[in-house]
């Protein structure tokens, strides 16, 4: 189910696979598979097409000549720009054979400095000046060559993964780094967390794989996947007849200082859309007497609730004054489902007596930090934890004893045990204030009808994007996308998903 490998295990199944293979047969098998997806993006006469080859110095650069002369004998026209080693005695003979077989075909090299990049119309450029291998950033001429290919108009398709791109972290090499910002990009062996989270989802475009024939014997089985309903869909379930509103949980959402009310009921109003019995918005301070637009909400203050009824979701402008500690602490001793939030976690990152007891709690946790809210709870930095989004996730699950849902361009949900799941869905709609309220809305209801705080996780954030994504093809974003439009759409969602899945 969409496993993803760290470029140590892909390096580890590649040395496997070869060993028992002809030798080149993996470079050769690559070469094809990039040809193949090029094709695809080609016009249906490549005759007329025109295509610009990048290969660089090393192994990645053995795949691009590859693909260079399976293309020419399609009777495309290929200009091969092709970077050798610095030092040509530490080539592979793979890759010695494979520039032979470039050299042979009528792909036509050309220097860099006499192509004419930026004055030629190309129909498709091909990335392969570097590969999972890169560990400094790009630089001199072939930073300037990134830099005119990301200018260019058309499509761009990478080998493995975009030059510049870290294929395991998703961030691009280099504090000023560049990397080619591919419209494609056909990945070889396996799939890499890197184009799928941090500054991936950017650089990568659409991602295609190519296991290169490898038997699946090689594969350890993956800690790491993509999420994919199938993770959770045997937890949707058609409501029956017979049932009543105590039938599907309730849900107390704890915020609402002064002047930040407006976070709560966010919450509240997607938890009853999301399927809750009953939902209680509670305030730390100046409770509302109901909300006016979602009437059906209790509104109360918080300190006089029974926090044991209900599934609690805190954080949403809660604030962080002595009475909202009061409550935090509280919520982290009561004996019902949590979700923290927002200000709850800040509070949490300045109290290590609150962070043991949320670590030793047994009801089910779920935190939903953005990347500050997860720096201050690691005692480190927002670029940190973006250059490690997954390890970054990891360690706070593991040291809270929570699942965690680290949100950004390609959520990385973890779990206590070292599992991890990168999301897929969502687009920059969701930047705008009230989102994150709105997701821990959502996975509050879910927590709140009985399902498991991972799938409930994973459910929520998937949803969360998917109805960022119908708003958006219907034209409501991304731009000016508001956090409450996602609210309603998460409940056609939902439905939609219980119709097609449920058992």
């Amino acid at each position: 189910m969409n496993p993803l490998y760290t470029v140590a295990e892909l390096r580890a199944i590649e040395r496997a696979a070869a060993a028992t293979l002809p030798p080149g047969a993996l470079m050769q098998r690559a070469g094809q598979s990039g040809a193949n997806a090029a094709l695809d993006l080609l016009p249906m006469s490549t005759a007329q097409a025109r295509v610009l080859v990048l290969a660089g110095p090393g192994d990645n650069g053995g795949d691009a000549l590859e693909a260079a002369a399976h293309l020419s004998f399609t009777g495309a026209q290929i200009t091969l720009i092709h970077y050798p080693p610095a030092d040509p005695s530490v080539a592979s003979t793979e890759r010695q054979a494979a520039l032979a077989r470039a050299q042979s075909s009528d792909a036509r090299f050309r220097a860099a400095e006499d192509a004419n990049i930026a004055g030629t119309e190309w129909n498709l450029v091909i990335d392969g000046l570097f590969g999972i291998g890169l560990t400094r950033p790009i630089g001199g001429a072939l930073r300037s060559l990134v830099e005119t290919v990301n200018r260019l108009r058309c499509s761009v398709l990478a080998l493995d993964v975009p030059s510049g791109l870290d294929a395991d972290t998703g961030c691009v090499v280099g504090p000023d780094g560049v990397a080619i910002r591919a419209t494609h990009t056909i990945t070889f062996i396996g799939n890499k967390p890197g184009l799928h989270t941090c500054d991936g989802r950017d650089y990568a475009g659409l991602v295609d794989i190519a296991r290169l024939e490898i038997g699946a014997a090689h594969f350890a089985p993956a800690r790491l996947h993509l999420n994919d309903v199938k993770f959770f869909a045997h937890h949707l379930r058609t409501r029956r007849h017979n049932s009543h509103k105590g039938s599907y949980g309730s849900v107390a959402v704890i915020g609402g200082a002064r002047g930040m009310s407006g976070a709560p009921i966010l919450a509240a109003r997607t938890a009853i859309h999301s399927g809750a019995g009953r939902v209680y918005a509670l305030f730390v301070e100046d409770a509302l007497p109901a909300d006016p637009g979602q009437p059906e909400l209790m509104c109360r203050a918080a300190h006089d609730f029974d926090l044991g009824q209900a599934t609690l979701v805190i954080g949403p402008g809660l604030g962080t004054s002595s009475a909202a500690h009061a409550l935090l602490s509280q919520t982290i001793a009561a004996d019902s489902a949590l979700l923290a939030d927002a200000d709850a976690l800040n509070l949490l990152a300045g109290d290590a007596a609150l962070q043991d007891a949320l670590a030793r709690r047994q009801a089910p946790t779920v935190l939903t930090p953005h990347p500050l809210e997860a720096a201050r709870l690691l005692g480190t930095s927002i670029s940190a934890v973006q250059a490690d989004r997954l390890s970054a996730a990891r360690a706070l699950a593991a040291r809270l004893h929570a699942v965690v849902v680290l949100k950004g361009s390609g959520t990385v949900i973890a779990a206590p045990d070292g599992d991890a799941v990168i999301n897929t869905t969502g687009n920059p709609a969701l930047a705008t204030a009230g989102t994150g309220d709105v997701l821990a809305g959502l996975c509050g209801a879910l927590l709140a009808q009985d399902w498991p705080r991972w799938e409930a996780a994973l459910a929520a954030v998937w949803l969360h994007g998917m109805a960022a994504d119908v708003l958006v093809t219907e034209g409501s974003g991304p731009i000016g996308l508001t956090a409450g439009e996602l609210i309603p759409a998460i409940r056609t969602a939902l439905n939609r998903m219980v119709q097609h899945h449920a058992r």
